[in-house]
């Protein structure tokens, strides 16, 4: 195990208690339907629908019923004030019953009638941690682009929100490969604020993948110049040292880390792990 797993490696974009139910999270989708890369960017074909009945027939007869009559109430109106609140019941019921993908999207279509800017997060937030745990690229893409789309709707209500922008940076990079869309968000974050923590993290972390060894090391020195404890900026940036060759910068900095985190497993595999190298 590397000891990279014992820091927290990722912005966070908020827990959703729902999501750790052990619920299913990959509801079947219509035989055929595959990503289609197009320009770096992979568009879900998801059918709603047929995800839809195929999650319907996972579900217990009283759950069924319960659905199909919300959804008679849902055929009934118009008026988005009083579809919205019919919507949350659906998603609640989807939520109860583990198919968690619809209940994510019923959430969001709540949001989208109200225009909530904190419904719409939420939506997003809930798509953004199914994304991270999809059975396929091609619901992993889908719910990346609900979750974009969610992102972006709430971003017009504040546009003045980072931490939505970081979770729609984290959309764009990990969930549809659109990893520039990425980067200029993050970007355009630190444009504002140089020296904010989550967005150099992160733009530290795609500048090591990327071998723009220089750019990480100003990324990470930026944070610790404001948090000389950071775990994940001390971390990353000994394996920035490493990557450069500096073998003694990055074990004095691996071991810094160690320190700070203080956990004998993570002690071992730091130790195991500057063996391995130096």
């Amino acid at each position: 195990m590397r000891p990279a797993h014992y820091l927290a490696i990722a912005v966070s974009l908020g827990v959703i208690a729902c999501l750790y139910f052990g619920g299913r999270t990959t509801p079947p989708v219509k035989p055929g339907a595959v990503p289609v890369a197009t320009g770096g960017m992979v568009h879900a074909h998801i059918s709603i629908d047929s995800l839809r009945e195929a999650s319907r027939a996972q579900l217990p007869v009283h759950a069924r019923d319960s659905i199909a009559a919300i959804e008679r109430e849902l055929e009934a109106v118009t008026d988005s004030v009083l579809m919205a609140p019919l919507m949350s019941r659906l998603a609640q019921i989807w939520q109860e019953h583990r198919e968690l993908p619809l209940a994510a999207w019923y959430h969001a279509e709540a949001a989208k009638l109200e225009n909530s800017e904190k419904k719409l997060n939420f939506a997003g937030q809930f798509f953004l941690q199914l994304m991270q745990h999809a059975g396929s690229h091609d619901m992993q893409a889908w719910e990346a682009e609900q979750a974009i789309d969610c992102f972006q709707r709430a971003l017009r209500i504040n546009p003045d929100n980072d931490t939505i922008r970081l979770a729609l940076a984290a959309g764009y990079i990990e969930g549809t490969g659109e990893t520039m869309e990425g980067v200029q968000v993050l970007l355009g974050i630190t444009r504002k604020d140089p020296d904010h923590i989550p967005a150099n993290l992160m733009l530290g972390r795609l500048a090591l993948q990327s071998g723009q060894l220089d750019k990480a090391v100003e990324r990470y020195e930026t944070v610790l110049r404001q948090e000389p404890a950071n775990t994940e900026a001390l971390y990353f940036l000994a394996e920035t040292y490493k990557g450069k060759g500096d073998k003694e910068k990055a074990i004095a900095l691996f071991e810094e880390c160690k320190k700070i985190v203080n956990k004998p497993e993570f002690t071992r595999d730091i130790d195991q792990y500057i063996n391995s190298f130096k």
